[in-house]
């Protein structure tokens, strides 16, 4: 080390808690100092063993899985499984694994309960709607309505039936026609119905 180097450091450390100036560290000496004292040479020695054992255990691990997942999938071939008879088969055990569940089982229980509540609903709904509408055929305007159908159909069937003189057919269709529309309320329901 040069004499105008070493009186750099020695100035640069003058005012730190090191009062020695540094010294330089022989390159060659830290490449031997082992930063893991703990492993002796022997120690050292066997794991690079049992490293070299375990790599040659891998790799035939490795040639044996290979040799067997080819005879597996001869076999297959063989028995004419395919991927998609596998996807199927593996499907059918997980939608079977799923109803055996207790989540399942408790779900379809609820969606059982909640379906037959439904079903009471809709035939009470039902049972409703038919009351209703005897009720209505029971009212005492559609009892009028009904009754003047009625006596335009016989109205109709009298002039249709009877002699030569009531006209011709066109003429009683078109009678009936306009008497009907004249005695019948009108709906307009029926007549914006366009479907």
């Amino acid at each position: 080390m040069e004499p105008r180097q070493q009186e750099d450091r020695e100035i640069f450390h003058a005012g730190s808690l090191d009062k020695e100036p540094l010294k330089e560290v022989d390159e060659d000496m830290v490449s031997e100092v082992d930063l893991n004292n703990t492993v002796t040479e022997e120690e050292r020695e066997e794991m690079e063993n049992e490293l070299t054992k375990l790599e040659e255990e891998i790799t035939t691990l490795k040639q044996v899985l290979a040799s067997k997942e080819k005879r597996h999938l001869e076999l297959k071939q063989k028995l004419g499984i395919t991927p998609l008879c596998e996807l199927r088969q593996n499907f059918s055990k997980s939608w079977y694994d799923m109803q055996t569940s207790t989540a399942y089982k408790k779900t379809s229980e609820t969606l059982s309960t909640a379906g037959q509540r439904t079903s009471a609903a809709f035939s009470n709904l039902g049972n409703a709607i038919s009351r209703k509408f005897g009720d209505i055929r029971n009212s005492p305007s559609f009892k009028s309505f009904e009754e003047k159908v009625e006596s335009t159909v016989s109205n109709i069937k009298s002039k249709v039936g009877g002699t030569g003189g009531a006209g011709s057919f066109e003429e009683v269709l078109s009678s009936a026609a306009q008497a009907s529309s004249q005695d019948t309320p009108t709906n307009n329901m029926t007549e914006n119905n366009e479907c």
